[in-house]
Formats: C-alpha cells, sequence, structure tokens
C-alpha cells in the first residue's frame, strides 16, 4: 500500500516562554484533524507534525477545510505532502524488535526472540508475533485493550471477524481463546501475508485472511459472526461501521478502538443509529476502546 508524509509546519507569534505550550497544544490539535481527514500515525517534529496516510484515504479537501479554521490564535498552519519512499519504513523498528508484553492473560513476544522463562511460568498464554509492515504487536494501548476486550466477550465457541487485521494478533488472540473460526482482511498486502505468517507461527489453522475493505464483509453474505472487531481510524470506523453490523448476530459484539477519548461521542451516536448498544469503554493514555453489542 502507497502512503503520503503530510508534513506541518506550525508558525506563531507568542512569546519564546509561552511557544513551547502552544506548539504542543498546536500539535494534538493537528493530529486530531489530520485523523479526521485519514490520517492514521504521527511524529512530533521540532517544525510540528509529519501524518502517515495511505493514498486512497487522504481527504485534502476535508484537511483544508478543518485547518481555516484552527483555533489557536496567532498560529498559521502550512503542510505540504510528499510520497512515502516505497520501502520498508519499519524495517528499523523491526529489527530492533519488541520487549515481552503482558495483557489479558497473553504474553506477546516478538518471534525473533524467545521470550523469559518467568513470563512463561506465570501461564500466561504465548502469541509470537513478527512484525513486517504492520501494525500489532500489543505495544500500542489500542492493540492492548482490543484484546482485553475481546476475552471479555468469550470467543469460546464464536465466529470472529477480524477488520483491518494488520499482524493478525487479535485473530490469533480469538482462536486461542477458543473460537470456532476467524476471517481476518486488510487493504493492505503486506498486513494479509503477514496475519498467515504469523498464523503459521502460533499453529492457528482456523483463520482465514482477505485482501481487501469492507466490501469484502459485504460480499460474505451466508456468513454472521458473534464478535467483529477493528482497531482503525475513526473515519474508516464511522464509514464501515454500518456494512460490519450487518455481518453480527443478534447479540453479538462489535469492539472498536484506533481512536480518542474525545471521539467516543461521536462513534456512540453513530453506532445507535445502527441498534448497537454500549456495553464497555476502556481508556489508557487519551486512547479509547469501546465494545457494542447488538440489538
Amino acid at each position: 500500500m502507497k502512503y503520503l508524509i503530510v508534513k506541518f509546519r506550525i508558525e506563531t507569534v507568542q512569546e519564546l516562554e509561552q511557544k513551547t505550550d502552544i506548539m504542543q497544544i498546536s500539535r494534538d490539535l493537528l493530529a486530531d484533524m489530520a485523523g479526521e481527514a485519514g490520517c492514521e500515525s504521527f511524529e512530533e517534529t521540532p517544525e510540528g507534525l509529519n501524518a502517515y496516510v495511505q493514498v486512497p484515504l487522504f481527504e485534502a479537501a476535508v484537511l483544508d477545510a478543518l485547518l481555516q479554521e484552527f483555533p489557536v490564535e496567532g498560529v498559521r498552519i502550512c503542510y505540504t505532502v510528499q510520497d512515502v519512499e516505497d520501502k520498508d519504513w519499519n524495517a528499523t523498528w523491526e529489527d530492533m524488535g519488541f520487549e515481552p508484553i503482558a495483557v489479558a492473560g497473553f504474553v506477546v513476544y516478538d518471534a525473533k526472540k524467545s521470550p523469559s522463562v518467568d513470563c512463561m511460568a506465570e501461564g500466561l498464554m504465548p502469541i509470537a508475533i513478527e512484525a513486517r509492515q504492520a501494525f500489532g504487536t500489543g505495544t500500542h494501548e489500542t492493540t492492548r485493550m482490543m484484546i482485553a476486550a475481546l476475552k471479555e466477550c468469550s470467543p469460546q465457541g464464536k465466529k470472529v471477524l477480524d477488520c483491518g487485521c494488520g499482524t493478525g494478533i487479535l485473530s490469533i488472540a480469538a482462536s486461542k481463546l477458543g473460537a470456532s473460526y476467524c476471517v481476518g482482511y486488510d487493504i493492505d498486502e503486506w498486513s494479509v501475508e503477514n496475519t498467515c505468517h504469523n498464523a503459521k507461527l502460533n499453529q492457528v489453522d482456523n483463520l482465514r485472511t482477505l485482501l481487501g475493505d469492507a466490501s469484502v464483509v459485504a460480499a460474505m453474505t451466508d456468513d454472521v459472526f458473534d464478535i467483529v472487531m477493528a482497531n482503525i481510524n475513526r473515519n474508516i470506523l464511522l464509514t464501515d461501521m454500518a456494512v460490519w453490523v450487518k455481518s453480527i448476530a443478534s447479540g453479538g459484539y462489535l469492539v472498536i478502538s484506533g481512536f480518542y477519548q474525545q471521539d467516543c461521542a461521536l462513534l456512540c451516536e453513530k453506532a445507535a443509529t445502527l441498534n448497537l448498544e454500549l456495553s464497555a469503554e476502556y481508556t489508557d493514555n487519551n486512547w479509547a476502546c469501546m465494545v457494542f453489542v447488538k440489538r
């Protein structure tokens, strides 16, 4: 999948002693606005903020409209858009790997390393993940909350759909919790391949993977799922929720994350129009995760 990098420059006329605070406030607001325009990951820079977005998801007109009403007085925002070089720009991070992470009865560990004896001695279920240009190792707050929420939904004997599967970590967790059948899809072919790879590493054989967007769900007219999971950015959640709901069994769950606490009200409002009732809510460092039940 091709990516763009949106480089924001924050210009302020504030006095030096106020500038640091103004810059950080502006970065936080920019991240929220860029998220509405399709951006999904961010890095702070001395000049402002860099945002990454998949080419087909970038909505420049939405971003321009939001920036015209930037609410911080004395601040001017400029930005440029460039193609991201078509290479594994996660390569350095992937080579470094990650330390084992305990979450909701699992220990998620880097498949390139062995988990410590102490972790395994605690009786945690192991999940080996080898990340290859895909999101989902357990290091991010949203992934950890999704695993915890999934466990609370009791996947034993249930059919599970993983929307935007990334590394496949959520599908693998569901399978290890006794799910009868899992389907994962992603718009990025790297992620689909990575999910298949990690499923094999974990000896998961009840996971089907598909390449595409929510249209692949609409095409599965005979499949009804007990649990649908989506750890994706807010705009995609709002757009695709109606498609997912049609595939959820009555009394089934929709588990979502990938958004900030301030986005919860908007997502709840959308869910209510689809006969989804909020069942549980998790927060971690301003990130949020919500569980809805289909009535």
